[in-house]
């Protein structure tokens, strides 16, 4: 090597001598050895054993037909090849290509192929029809045309339509075309079956399946089935009369009935669960109603069904056909599973309003009550006061004039008890799933350990008073221990939805109210504006929205947050203080009777349920009828 060489020069001497070198090669004493010929698939005479795949893509009546149609064609194309053996035809009855899932002799086949090498079923080519009937999932395609060719010996597929066969050397862009081309047609199937769907329901036409209690008649119209309707009664009666569904479903087998399930052989289910009994009892058709798209598949791939959220529109026809349980029957058993999800069990939730004294309109509230939803506290409310009254009233300006020797407090405002972190304050905590009080809220009213809660909805003011036990919506708020009440955190996770709502409250965030104690005579209630409100924000929410980080703060601590109001003042003013709402809610009223009861709310909407008397009457009734049908059947 050259010391003085500059790495360019050496580049160019060292392409120089590689050119010399393949310059003087001439192929002497090289022996070449040819590959075996490639014989055209369509022009190949070698044995082939071969398997057939078919799928009608519904289940259908009129796609039986095509199935069986397509089993006796290929069985026909098979023996016009002279070298080609049928092994056996795999087929799918009603299912989709885009997705594996219940595909069980597709899957059954690939497998077979994996071990045609290693067994005495010999597989040399799979046959189909074409590439949809295939996959019409382009990555399931390829994937499994892949792992067929690379398997020692490969084996090929032959799609028929397309005329591709996967071991000849240009078929991979031709698949990928096709396989393409049928995913695209599945997504576009999708999406004109779920528009088409949509529009027919808006028009309150739907399609009406199969439904234990009714038969389709001649124009697909749901007709009440007098056999079938006994059983779903029956189910009804017993759901409101007490019975859970583990026990329905017993009973339902004790008695021999059936489901509408049925087997492949034509023979009905007659295994009852507490599941089958629970979706009979959701179902609003069985009261004449009819509400579309419950659940929606969000791929078309997947073909995995979930409840619909307000994702897609949804739409309820009344008196669509003649119901077998009455509206406010069903209604009833909507509202007891609701309850009997928080471990309520065995009585209907029932809403209670305050007709009379200064908690006039307060509505009683049961933490452990799902069923009522916000709008229903509001009417209750207003069922007996009118809309002027529930406005919250300005307070009116207050004319002061100090008095000889007296301190003049005007422009003086009283600091807000949230601004003081003191050991003894009278609040309540919330977060969506459960509340507490704090000990200075036991001590204030006596040390009971029941109290009842009551809601004004539309001024967003909430009072707690002492209550007994008796009381179907008193809630344990204390335990005692060593001489002395310590607060129990309220479940509280089937109301505190609707309370949040009420409020405009976030449900990823804590809340804190400060309350105040008003009391007159021997009664006493605490009282809470749950306006003026603490909040707790994660430190990650606090960093985010300030762009800064806390220090000395663990990411498991909280940061308290104020109304934006709060920041013009201390407080209220010192003579406007007794004007605060919460206690003039109270203090306003002519009749102060704090222990006035809770009447039931009624109102247009109110439920006729069918009366427990009446319910065992029904159940007996129809468990006599059937046992006797049973008896003259010779059964």
């Amino acid at each position: 090597m050259i010391d003085d060489e500059t790495p360019g020069s050496r580049a160019e001497r060292k392409k120089a001598k590689l050119r010399e070198k393949y310059q003087a090669l001439t192929g002497a004493g090289v022996e070449c050895i040819p590959a075996r010929e490639r014989i055209d698939f369509f022009h190949d005479t070698s044995l082939k054993r071969v398997v057939v795949y078919v799928r009608v893509s519904t289940d259908d009546v009129k796609q039986i037909a095509s199935f069986e149609l397509q089993k006796s064609f290929y069985e026909d194309f098979v023996k016009q090849h002279p070298n080609w053996v049928l092994v056996e035809i795999y087929a799918d009855e009603g299912i989709s290509g885009t997705s594996l899932n219940k595909r069980d002799q597709f899957v059954r086949m690939i497998e077979d192929c994996k071990k045609s090498a290693n067994s005495d079923k010999k597989i040399d080519l799979v046959l189909v029809k074409s590439v949809s009937r295939f996959a019409r999932n382009l990555v399931h395609c390829l994937d499994y045309v892949r792992q067929l060719s690379e398997l020692r010996p490969p084996i090929g597929v032959y799609f028929e339509i397309e005329k591709i066969y996967t071991l000849s050397d240009n078929y991979e862009m031709a698949l990928n075309m096709h396989a393409t081309l049928a995913e695209h047609e599945s997504r576009q199937k999708s999406t004109l079956l779920k528009d088409a769907y949509v529009k027919r329901s808006g028009y309150g036409s739907v399609w009406t399946p199969e439904l234990l209690g009714y038969d389709l008649d001649d124009d697909d119209k749901l007709v009440i089935n007098e056999e079938e309707a006994k059983t779903v009664r029956l189910i009804y009666f017993m759901y409101l009369f007490g019975y859970t569904c583990t026990k329905i479903a017993e009973t339902l087998m004790e008695l021999g009935l059936r489901t509408n399930h049925r087997f492949k052989d034509g023979s009905y289910n007659m295994k009852w669960s507490a599941g089958t009994v629970l979706m009979i009892l959701q179902n609003e058709r069985h009261c004449g109603e009819i509400l579309t798209q419950k659940t929606w598949t969000p791929s078309f791939r997947s073909h995995k069904s979930v409840k619909n959220k307000q994702d897609l529109p949804q739409y309820r026809k009344y008196e669509h056909h003649e119901p077998i349980i009455t509206k406010d029957d069903f209604v009833a058993v909507q509202r007891l599973i609701s309850n009997a999800k928080y471990g309520n069990k065995g009585f209907l939730p029932e809403l209670k309003v305050i007709t009379e004294g200064a908690l006039k309109g307060f509505v009683s509230v049961n933490p452990r009550w799902g069923a009522f939803t916000a709008k229903n506290y509001h009417k209750a409310a207003d069922s007996v006061c009118t809309e002027e009254n529930a406005e919250s009233e300005e307070p009116k300006a207050i004319e002061v004039a100090a008095q000889a020797g007296d301190f003049d407090y005007r422009g003086y405002e009283v600091v807000r008890a949230q601004f003081f972190n003191t050991a003894r304050r009278t609040c309540i905590s919330f977060s969506s799933e459960n509340l507490s009080f704090s000990s200075e809220c036991i001590r204030k009213l006596g040390n009971p350990t029941y109290v009842e809660m009551l809601i004004e909805p539309r001024k967003q003011i909430l009072v707690v008073r002492p209550s007994s036990k008796e009381v179907r919506n008193a809630v344990r708020w204390a335990k005692s221990e060593i001489e002395k009440y310590i607060p129990r955190v309220i479940n509280g996770v089937a109301f505190l939805g609707t309370l949040f709502e009420i409020c405009g409250w976030n449900t990823d965030y804590k809340y804190r109210v400060r309350g105040v104690r008003s009391k007159k005579d021997d009664e006493s209630v605490i009282v809470f504006d749950m306006h003026d409100t603490e909040i707790f924000l994660p430190q990650g929410v606090f960093e985010e929205a300030t762009n800064s980080t806390l220090d000395g703060i663990g990411a498991e601590k909280q940061v308290i947050a104020f109304p934006k109001e709060w920041s013009n003042d201390f407080g209220l003013e010192f003579y406007r203080l007794q004007q605060s709402r919460e206690l003039e809610t109270l203090r306003k009223a002519d009749k102060w009777d704090l222990s006035s009861e809770g009447q039931p709310y009624r109102d247009e909407s109110s439920l006729n349920v069918t009366a427990p008397e009446k319910l065992a009457e029904n159940i007996q009734s129809i468990m006599d009828g059937i046992t006797q049908g049973e008896t003259a059947n010779g059964n």
